[in-house]
């Protein structure tokens, strides 16, 4: 018997195409409220892949990663994730908003991994989101008369994530470089993976922060030898985003009254990598995210109290760089880079570090902290890169990983940035002393600045 287990009035409910298709096929159902809690084993993840034979609708537990490779192996077909305008339009059809792993309501073909069906129920996205339906697995059986079962998924249990180990870096890099080359590697690291050197106006201004003689002359002449970033520091504290009082008249004006030593630091650098050709479809656009995040920070830092207060250019700069490393992969491994993509555009439930671990054995946040400290940049931004991942970090230079942890969390809580939305630890906000209110005012206040944020982005790198 259907169990409605959300209040009638108040909760949204599954469309009604998905309600009508469950009474028709007369299966029982329960309605719930999506919910951390709810076990990754029992939560199916469905995916839309097609190529030149068409589409076919991959069903598996979001305990899993699905690993494209073996899906080639088992079909000969070399399958991608559904164009995001294709599955809009499929889905809008019939006003729903994501993707039911229900095969009845496709006329696609339908693969799913078999260990689908080794649990007593299983939650479904229902259309709507925020809303599952449970289903018995014997009942959800009975949907799959159709369909082909095998084993394409890999357990996440299998794939070994090194958040907290930075001592084992350069050997797990060294591994996965040795893995993607053909001949034995006898050359030292930074020979073999071609680490890009850093320009030569970056190192100046890198010297002068950690110069505490430097002055504001001396970087001032550092960049007008750089005519391009000259300019680029100029355009950008005349910015909308910065509201500068009076006019920009010169680099010295940029420096002193807007951006500081450390912004400049990094339009130095943004000129070392250039962004990759290819990236995940529905990803935010690389500098976007970086300055959503970047102003994310200048906020929370600014909530913090004044005794705890970490340095708010290194806090801004940290928030800029956090993706860097996915930069670097994409020049480290560009033959593979692509596959990258194309694995998170089918594990949306997954963190891109599950993908990363699974496909080089290294994770963008590795590869990006090994080159800074490789390019002698602060160690704050070392430990801010290298840690962002774990909420619970509490080792050297804290706060900085800490808040990048926090500003992409909330980010992504609110749509901007890929990966699973997660509840927030309340262990994060006490160890940098900011209340889950302010963190969210201070998010709000970015969003509401989101043209000028975006004019910003486009002004750092136009092509993108």
């Amino acid at each position: 018997m259907t169990e409605l287990a959300l209040a009638p009035d108040t909760a949204p409910h599954p469309p009604a195409v998905i309600l009508q298709l469950l009474d028709k096929l007369g299966l029982p159902y329960r309605i719930c409220h999506d919910q951390p809690s709810l076990p990754s084993a029992q939560r199916l993840q469905a995916v839309l892949l097609d190529d030149a034979v068409g589409a076919l609708l991959v069903l598996y537990p979001q305990n899993q990663l699905l690993d494209l490779n073996r899906l080639t192996e088992l079909t000969g077909r070399q399958l991608v994730a559904v164009k995001p305008d294709r599955l809009e339009r499929m889905l809008g059809k019939h006003n729903l908003k994501t993707l039911p792993g229900l095969p009845p309501l496709t006329s696609s073909p339908c693969l799913y991994d078999e260990r689908l069906l080794d649990v007593p129920s299983l939650y479904i996205a229902s259309g709507q989101p925020g809303v599952l339906l449970e289903l018995a697995s014997d009942t959800f059986k009975s949907l799959l008369s159709k369909a082909s079962a095998a084993r394409f998924g890999e357990p996440l249990s299998n794939i070994h994530l090194n958040l907290d180990r930075p001592d084992d870096d350069r050997a797990e890099i060294t591994q996965a470089v040795q893995a993607f080359t053909a001949r034995r590697i006898q050359q030292r690291l930074e020979e073999t993976i071609e680490i890009p050197p850093l320009p030569e106006t970056a190192q100046k201004i890198i010297k002068l922060r950690v110069d505490p003689d430097a002055t504001v002359d001396d970087i001032t002449g550092v960049v007008e030898t750089d005519p391009a970033l000259a300019a680029q520091v100029v355009s950008w504290a005349a910015s909308p985003y910065y509201a500068a009082p009076g006019k920009i008249r010169s680099v010295e004006d940029a420096i002193v009254r807007v951006l500081g030593f450390d912004l400049v630091i990094n339009l130095a650098l943004g000129k070392t990598l250039s962004l990759p050709k290819d990236q995940p479809q529905h990803a935010t656009p690389y500098w976007q995210q970086a300055i959503y995040s970047a102003a994310v920070i200048e906020g929370l830092t600014r909530a913090i109290p004044r005794a705890q207060r970490p340095e708010a250019g290194l806090s801004y700069l940290a928030g800029l760089l956090h993706n860097f490393g996915y930069l670097v992969l994409a020049h480290v491994f560009p033959p593979h880079f692509s596959l990258i993509c194309r694995h998170l555009e089918v594990n949306p439930h997954l963190s891109h570090s599950y993908i990363e671990q699974h496909l080089l054995g290294i994770s963008r946040e590795q590869i990006g902290a090994w080159l800074m400290r490789y390019w002698d940049m602060p160690e704050e931004l070392v430990s801010a890169l290298r840690f962002q991942h774990d909420p619970e970090y509490t080792g050297a230079h804290a706060a900085y990983p800490n808040l990048v942890c926090l500003s992409v969390s909330l980010l992504r809580n609110r749509g901007i940035g890929a990966g699973p939305q997660n509840e927030i630890p309340q262990s994060l906000f006490d160890n940098l002393g900011i209340s889950r209110e302010k963190a969210e005012d201070a998010v709000s206040k970015v969003l509401a600045a989101e043209v000028a944020l975006r004019e910003l982005a486009a002004q750092f790198h136009p092509a993108h």
